[in-house]
């Protein structure tokens, strides 16, 4: 067997596996979260301008009470431990096959894997939060100012480990080149993560923020194998595979929704991603669908304030079609096929370079 041939093997019986773990141990995670009435028990009463949001609480007011929140747990704790598992067989097996099927590295995995654990715990600390109605934010959970805190502090680790341990200070700029920009490479970072984590926002109806993201980790997934990344490869095919599972049980009717906990870790893990396969410039392609809806909140505020009217009837745009008339389902699998074809586009850009 070629190494070629073994390195696909690994990503995808590791993303196959992952996927059964979560499927598996996924009813027990929906028992505790309904038995504790894991859920907000006020539904969103104000828009990020300050007015009663009407439009979205007559869509959503009979949902935001009786469907728990943390579905992300089952993403990262899943990756976590598939990681650790085969982490632990290489060191109980290190002669056998299984042993090459560890895919912890220090190089390529140890900063995405801390990424991801650290913020998915920052973001379960803000669902309590929010489930028990306590916190500084209105209904519960940090607020705005305290999650900008903790986003800029995990992009300023990630960028020092990058610039300092890994000495990387060089991005691509397409149609230029490479470009050495030194220190100026940790706010850039920290920019990065901070427009990957305000894209979080698209986590708002059944399944659209797994089918989102499924896409987005799949590209990734392909960038990494493309550059001999394999380690890389399989972590993010891992994380595709327990959205996956995370599908299964969020469709409509959704079990539960992903929350802070999972939305947090991946868009953390989104950005150092990018910075280690040196794919920044296409980040804002194969996340479209994360940039559409940032985009349309920054115009909506914008035209309430200086327009004194709205542009779309309710934001993120993902509502703005709901208000319209389309059913949940149909904007969901809309915005899959766009999430698809962009991520598609961005990997091809990718590769051609």
């Amino acid at each position: 067997m070629t190494p070629l041939t073994f390195s696909v093997i690994k990503i995808f019986s590791l993303a196959a596996i992952a996927s059964a773990i979560a499927v598996l141990w996924c009813p027990l995670l929906t028992h505790y979260l309904y038995k504790y009435k894991l859920w907000k028990k006020i539904a969103r009463q104000k828009a990020l301008s300050g007015e009663d949001a009407l439009v979205f609480n007559s869509l959503h007011k009979e949902k935001e009470v009786g469907t728990p929140r943390m579905g992300g747990l089952l993403i990262w704790i899943t990756v976590a431990f598939v990681i650790f598992l085969f982490f632990v067989l290489s060191l109980i097996f290190p002669h056998s096959w299984i042993s090459q099927f560890n895919f912890l590295s220090r190089g390529q995995t140890w900063l995405p894997l801390f990424g991801l654990v650290f913020a998915s715990l920052v973001g379960l600390l803000d669902d309590i939060l929010q489930v028990t109605d306590k916190g500084s934010y209105v209904g519960g959970g940090l607020s705005l100012k305290k999650r900008l805190f903790i986003v800029i502090l995990i992009g300023l680790i990630a960028s020092v480990w990058f610039y300092q341990k890994l000495g990387w200070d060089v991005v691509f700029v397409p149609f230029i080149g490479d470009i050495s920009i030194g220190l100026w490479y940790i706010p850039l970072f920290i920019l990065v993560t901070l427009a990957c984590w305000s894209g979080g926002i698209i986590d708002g109806l059944d399944g659209l923020s797994g089918g989102t993201f499924v896409s987005i980790f799949g590209a990734f997934t392909v960038i990494s194998f493309s550059l001999g990344k394999i380690d890389l490869a399989a972590f993010c095919a891992v994380i595709a595979g327990t959205l996956f599972a995370f599908l299964w049980f969020n469709i409509p009717p959704a079990r539960f929704y992903m929350g802070e906990t999972g939305i947090l870790g991946l868009t953390a893990v989104l950005s150092i991603v990018a910075f280690l396969t040196d794919s920044v410039y296409v980040l804002p392609i194969i996340g479209g669908l994360l940039v559409i809806e940032v985009l349309s909140v920054i115009l909506q505020l914008f035209s309430k304030k200086f327009r004194k009217k709205k542009i779309f009837l309710s934001t993120p745009i993902h509502h703005h079609f709901e208000a319209l008339g389309w059913p949940a389902y149909k904007v969901t699998m809309r915005f899959w096929i766009v999430g698809i074809v962009l991520a598609i586009i961005g990997v091809a850009i990718r590769l051609l370079r």
